[in-house]
């Protein structure tokens, strides 16, 4: 599995995932917000199983 989310993106993704995992755990947003745990776990892991299928990669190394 070759790494294709880099950089911005992988912050982005963290960030955006912990915050909506966050909402949901206080009651803020409903369950839909433990959709967070997608973005965190592609950012922590550096892979996104859709770019490959758009030809897409973020990572520059």
């Amino acid at each position: 599995m070759k790494t294709n989310v880099g950089g911005i993106d992988r912050i982005a993704r963290i960030v955006l995932g912990v915050v909506l995992i966050a909402l949901a755990a206080l009651g803020i947003v409903g369950l839909w917000g433990y959709i967070g745990v997608v973005p965190l776990a592609t950012g922590l892991i550096k892979f996104c199983p859709l770019y490959p299928l758009i030809g897409f990669s973020s990572d520059k190394s």
